[in-house]
Order: structure tokens, then sequence, then C-alpha cells
């Protein structure tokens, strides 16, 4: 058989014969209908220019561009797509859906909450209001997911986003040793009875529950009663401090909220300073007290507060444990946010309830979201993988070893962790030092950037095992990430590129087309948000 595959290009002898069997077939089709696309379909054979036609473009499904960028390659589109182009292009799942079924549930009807994505925060869910707004079907007051929001379909379909189940708290274990920058917890939480099922991969949805001590003060601040019945953006009828604390995203304020103290504020200055953060955006790090304290003096009912509050979301946080290893219980790691901004102590508002507000043997509602796009592992156990997963992005790997070394699985695993320092941060060390004696592990790379003189990271330890790297990606290993959106992954994917053009000796466009090859094939998967 004639070679239609350079020796050059990065196929094994497998897939080398593959594709020159495909290409042979495809000449003789070519020649038997003179290259004629029509002769083709006559025949009953799909042209290539009916898969594309097919296949529906999104130009706009990329990360790196700004949503400014977005909106205008989706410019002329129906509504769904334009508002999928105001998504953030993570596919981070955090909405309970993709980018595309999210904007699709909006423009139907089905999802009426409209600040579901968290990567993409503010300016996403203003451009989903402003889209909305043109289409003359302005969004209804938020409900608690749609029908079909997050939906377990792996064995827990009665517990869902909608209906989250009670679950107990067994405990929260700090993972830093003293002297660490960081307070990073090992939760592990009780689904005993609750016949809830989860995969590898798969993410656990938490409701949070805000701060009593910042839903007081913003009660002070309203001069309002704290028992006071009101209506929440979840659409429930709460007394004023519950409906704040179970209900009430106290993060951002809306333009709503700031737009309304604008008119109720006596104050020159007030007013200056409210106007400059409509037109400039609220700083990192304000939040709804901040806003409340700017316009001090001002009037406002707790009705008209709660009515410019967007709802509270659940946190997603990848599941760190396999079932097979750790029976009806699942596992999590929680990086505790706390930081001093204006003089005030700000906390994240799920990771502050899981290490410090729900003690031993107290509920939380909980859920599981299915994982997305292949991000699981392997179903043939004999495909190597590699992970890289720095910091709390550790959380489903710590999942994927404890499922291999459970199935007992041949294939090798290959793990890069980074953190600050190895004395303080290493987290889950004696676990993966185990797997790594016992042969789970067969690589183990670490990266603590705070050690040295020079600043070291996962992607520079990929760069330095680059021909190794690229021999695993060869054998056909599936490489996962799991972290941060706008730093880390963004510098992993530029690593890996680096890697693939220059040990495959590869052109840049051929390194790109070769990634979206693993993409396509969901050897490339991602878990970043």
């Amino acid at each position: 058989m004639s070679s239609y595959i350079p020796e050059t290009a990065p196929f094994n002898e497998q897939q080398r014969a593959w594709l020159n069997g495909f290409f042979a077939g495809l000449t003789g089709i070519q020649e038997k209908s003179g290259g004629s696309v029509a002769t083709a379909m006559a025949a009953g054979l799909p042209s290539a220019e009916t898969a594309v036609e097919e296949e529906e473009d999104f130009p706009w499904h990329d990360d790196s561009l700004p949503i400014v960028d977005r909106m205008e390659l989706a410019e002329g589109k129906p509504l769904e797509r334009k508002l999928m182009a105001a998504m953030a292009q993570l596919n981070c799942g955090s909405c309970g859906y993709i980018c595309q079924t999210y904007s699709e549930a909006i423009a139907s009807g089905e999802e009426s909450n409209v600040s579901l994505c968290s990567p993409g925060g503010k300016e996403t869910k203003q451009m989903i209001k402003k889209l909305m707004a043109e289409a003359g079907d302005n969004p209804k007051p938020s409900s608690n997911g749609s029908a079909t929001n997050g939906a377990a379909t792996n064995g827990a379909a009665a517990w869902s986003r909608k209906n989250p189940y009670s679950a107990n708290l067994i405990e929260s274990r700090p993972l830093n040793q003293e002297g660490s920058a960081k307070d990073t917890r090992h939760v592990a939480i009780d689904l005993a009875g609750s016949g809830m099922k989860y995969e590898v991969g798969d993410a656990l949805g938490i409701y949070p529950t805000n701060c009593s001590d910042l839903c007081g003060t913003i009660i002070d601040r309203l001069a309002a009663d704290s028992h006071v019945k009101v209506a929440t953006p979840l659409g429930n009828t709460k007394p004023l401090l519950e409906a704040l604390q179970e209900d009430c995203c106290l993060k951002d304020p809306s333009d709503e909220l700031i737009e309304l103290l604008v008119g109720r504020t006596p104050k020159e200055d007030a007013q200056a300073t409210l106007n400059h953060l409509l037109a400039e955006g609220v700083p990192e790090g304000f939040d709804v007290l901040d806003v409340l304290e700017v316009a001090s003096g001002s009037t406002i009912t707790a009705t008209e507060f709660l009515e410019c509050l967007d709802p509270l979301n659940p946190r997603l946080y990848s599941i760190a444990s396999s079932m097979k290893e750790v029976g009806d219980q699942v596992h999590l790691t929680v990086g505790k946010v706390v930081f001093e901004r204006e003089g005030r102590v700000r906390k994240g508002v799920a990771s502050t309830m899981l290490a410090d507000r729900v003690a031993t043997g107290e509920s939380m509602r909980v859920f599981v979201q299915p994982n997305h796009g292949g991000f699981t592992v392997p179903a043939d156990e004999n495909v190597p993988m590699i992970m890289v997963g720095p910091g709390t992005g550790i959380a489903p790997f710590v999942a994927f070893l404890q499922e291999r070394a459970s199935r007992k699985s041949p294939g090798h695993n290959w793990l890069f962790f980074g953190d600050q320092h190895e004395a303080f941060d290493f987290l889950y060390e004696s676990e993966l030092t185990q797997y790594v004696h016992s042969g789970v592990l067969s690589r183990l790379d670490t990266a603590f950037s705070r050690d040295g003189d020079t600043k070291v990271y996962v992607q520079d330890k990929m760069r330095e095992s680059a021909a190794e790297l690229w021999s695993w990606l060869n054998r056909g290993a599936h490489f996962y990430v799991c972290g941060d959106a706008t730093r880390m992954a963004a510098d992993v994917d530029r690593a890996l590129l680096q890697i693939i053009t220059q040990e495959g000796r590869m052109s840049e466009d051929e390194g790109k087309a070769y990634l979206k090859t693993m993409t396509s094939e969901k050897r490339y998967v991602r878990d970043v948000y």
C-alpha cells in the first residue's frame, strides 16, 4: 500500500496504518467518481463539504478573546448564539451547563438565573441582561435552577441543583503545615442513606450561607428589622436575616443597587463616587456592604435592597475521592479565602463556611454535578495519564489515583503538583508518596515556587521533561489540567504547545492542530475556573 502519511508525522504505527487505509480508500472513491462531489453524493457517499456545512461553527468559543471581540463575531446570529458569546467560553460547568446549553436555556426561558457564569462575572451578566432587553424579554426573577439544570445522570437523579441533599460534615482537616500562608482543608462529607453516586471527575455543588456578622452589619446599615418578611432573589419568602444568609449574593454589588443609591444619597461626593463605580466598575473585593457605606445616610427599604441583589449561587468543588475507596462519603480540597480590604476582613462565602462555620455533624445542602467533556479516567485502563494540578487543583487527581489503585489499572500515571513551600504546602504528601512507592504513581514532579531564588512552576517542570512527556503523548496518554484558568492553565497550555512543536518537529499551526485533535478525542481535558 502506498504511504500517504509522512514519516515525520506524529502517529504511531497503528494510527499510520489506519490513516493510510483511509486515504487509499478516499483516493479510490475520487478516481471512480471523477473527483466530483456531486457524483459522490449521488452514490450516497458523504462529502467533506457536506460535513462542514452540518457542523455549526462557534468562532467566539475562545477563552482568550475579550468579550467585545466575541460579541462582534456573534453579530447577526440568533439570540442563543449571542448569549453563548457572552459566556466565559471555558465550558467549566460551574453554571451547571456548558456555555452553549446555558445560553440556550436562557434564550428558551428554561433558565432565569443570569448570574451563573462565575468566570464571566459581572461583564457576562450585564451582557446577558442587555441582550435579553434588546430581544424584548427581560430576565424573570431567578429561581433555584431550571427543571433540568444540574440534574445528575449517574444514579443520583433524585438529588440535584434544584433539589439538594442535606449532608452532614464529617471533618474539615487542615492540609497545610504550621508556618504556611495558606489554609487548605480536606473536607469529608457523609452521603450515607442518600443514594447519591458520583464518578471521579465529577464536582460537588454546595449551597453556602453568608456570615451572620456580615448580614447583621448590612441590616444595621439599612436600619431594618431582621425579622421582617421579605421576598428573596430565589423567589422565597423569609425573615430578612435568614434571607441574606441563605438566598442573597453579598459579594458583587449590582448596577441596579448602585443606581438606586445614587438617587437616594443626599451627599454630592457620595453621588460622584457611585457614578464613578457605575462608569468604571467596582474594584476587586468591593462588596455590597462597601456600597452601602459609600452611600451612608441614604434611605432604602429592605424590599428595595433585596430587589437589587443577585441570588446566592452554589459553589462547585472538584471531588477528591473515589467511591471505590471511601464508600458513601465525598471528599473535597478547599482553599479558605480570607483577606483584608479597607480595614475589614473579607471572607469567601463557601470556603469559610466549610472551614469555620459548619461544625462536625452539622449539615449543608449538596448535589453532584457530573463531569463534562470527558474529564475522568480513561475507559481503557492501560492508557497512561498525565495530570497537572497545582494547589487545590490536585483534588480530582487524588480521586483519579484512588480509582486506578482500586481497579488495579495497569496504565502509567504522571502527576505535576506545585505550591509555595514544600515544607508547608505539599498537599497530600503522605498519600502521594505511598502511591509512588506502590507503583500507582509512576512519576511525581513537584514545583514549589517560593523555595528557591527563582520561581519555578508546573509548566517549567513540564518543559524540563519535554522529551519524556512527548513520548507519553505518542503512547496515547491523556493529558489533564485542573485549576486557575486565567494564569496557570493558560501557561500550561502554552508549555504543552511548545513541547509538541519542539519535540514533534512541527510548525506552530501543526502543533495547534495536534492539540485540537487531542481535545476532540478527549485526550486533552481541562477542569478550569
